[in-house]
């Protein structure tokens, strides 16, 4: 039996592995990818300060340390099933079976799809799968693409794939309906953008951004959008079909108001070779329901995550979850809640010996600090939520004992 098993190889699951191992921990990292690095391995953008972020670079790195630390990092590899042990865990993989002490789940986050008729055509994509064409594998998604869903994830994808040399023709809503919901409401959509604005080239769409409230921005919203580094953003506009006979050949749009209602008589065809569809994140928490971990639904934490406290423990004994399993964040914050998930499982085994309790408080500030700093906020109120979560957490741990 091994002291660690970690579920994921992005910057969550590297970043704990790395953590205990450090401190004398054995340690198996397990991911369905044939490379680790998660979400890093798609990201690659300049931050304000003029600095470029190689995605591939930094999983890089955490790789070759984790390597150098004696993690034992097997990829290919898919879990199917937990159980838990009187010692520890055990882990059910294609490959094994594995028995631990401890076991964290950094299992990362999903897209959500949005259906839009035309979706099954050849040439429709999720704008991750085409962030992972184009950075991952060097492979353009197309020449010319239309990007249905206006969020922080099509906007700054949106971006990447204009420096791998693909034309975006824009960024628009998808149809208003039951499935879409808030994601085809101009007002809803324009509060998500206003926490883009910082990322902006234009000097005046930053400034507009800290004074214009989202009702006021929709309803003020130019009709054929504004521009951020040359790619149109339109919240007035919605995407009604995906058209094609064999493949994609663009997109049926119309107008809306700023409040969702289509328009009549506004209906055109933009011209595309591809089309990706951004509904946003939701966190991979599959395999802690197996688990049988408690939930909590959290909406500015992009849905149901497994409910866990600030030392990153769930409720089940030796089990403990780091990133975006616990909500979507960026990767720096999913890094940092790594480092303490790893910090305060070193300490479960006794294995932090001298100031145990000073470094995980040290780990916890870190990532509060890094959320707070991060550059992109996936939603509003995310500190506030995970500290209503935390009290969650402890106020079940009343009613009950560990199992």
């Amino acid at each position: 039996m091994i002291d660690l098993v970690v579920v994921g190889a992005g910057p969550a699951g590297l970043g704990a592995a790395i953590a205990a191992a450090e401190n004398g921990l054995k340690v198996c990292v397990l991911d369905e990818f044939v490379k680790p690095g998660g979400r890093l391995l798609g990201q690659l953008h300049e931050e304000p300060d003029g600095k470029w972020v190689n995605g591939i670079e930094e999983a890089q790195k955490l790789h070759s340390r984790a390597i150098e630390l004696g993690v034992n990092i097997l990829c290919g590899v898919s879990v199917y099933d937990l159980i838990k042990l009187p010692t520890g865990w055990c882990v059910y993989t294609t490959d094994k079976a594995i028995e631990s002490k401890c076991l964290l789940l950094a299992t990362g986050a999903s897209e959500t799809p949005l259906p839009i008729p035309g979706w099954t055509l050849p040439g429709v994509m999720s704008i991750g799968a085409a962030q992972v064409m184009g950075n991952v594998h060097r492979v353009k998604p197309g020449e010319k693409g239309i990007i249905i869903g206006v969020n922080v994830l099509s906007v700054a994808i949106a971006r990447e794939l204009q420096l791998c040399g693909v034309h975006i023709e824009n960024i628009l809503l998808p149809k208003p309906g039951i499935t879409s919901g808030d994601s085809a409401n101009p007002e809803k959509m324009m509060e998500s953008l206003l926490r883009l604005t910082h990322l902006a080239p234009s000097p005046l769409i930053r400034f507009g951004g800290k004074w214009v409230s989202p009702k006021l921005g929709a309803r003020l919203f130019p009709k054929n959008g504004f521009k951020m580094w040359g790619i149109p953003i339109q919240l007035r506009k919605t995407a009604l079909e995906i058209v094609g006979e064999k493949q994609v050949e663009g997109v049926r749009i119309a107008d809306i108001s700023a409040t969702g209602e289509i328009v009549p008589g506004t209906e055109k065809v933009i011209d595309a070779d591809f089309v990706c569809i951004a509904g946003g994140l939701t966190p991979m928490s599959e395999l802690a329901a197996v688990a049988g971990c408690s939930f909590s639904y959290v909406p500015e934490l992009g849905g149901h995550v497994p409910l866990h406290n600030e030392y990153m423990q769930t409720n089940l004994g030796g089990l403990y979850v780091a990133g975006n399993i616990t909500g979507i964040e960026s990767a720096k914050v999913a890094r940092a809640q790594g480092k303490v998930a790893g910090l305060s499982i070193a300490r479960e085994l006794n294995a932090l010996k001298d100031h145990a309790d000073e470094k995980v408080s040290e780990a916890i500030a870190q990532t509060i600090e890094t959320r707070r700093n991060a550059l992109i906020q996936f939603q509003p109120g995310i500190e506030e939520a995970r500290t209503e979560l935390h009290y969650k957490f402890y106020e079940s741990a009343e009613k009950r004992i560990f199992i």
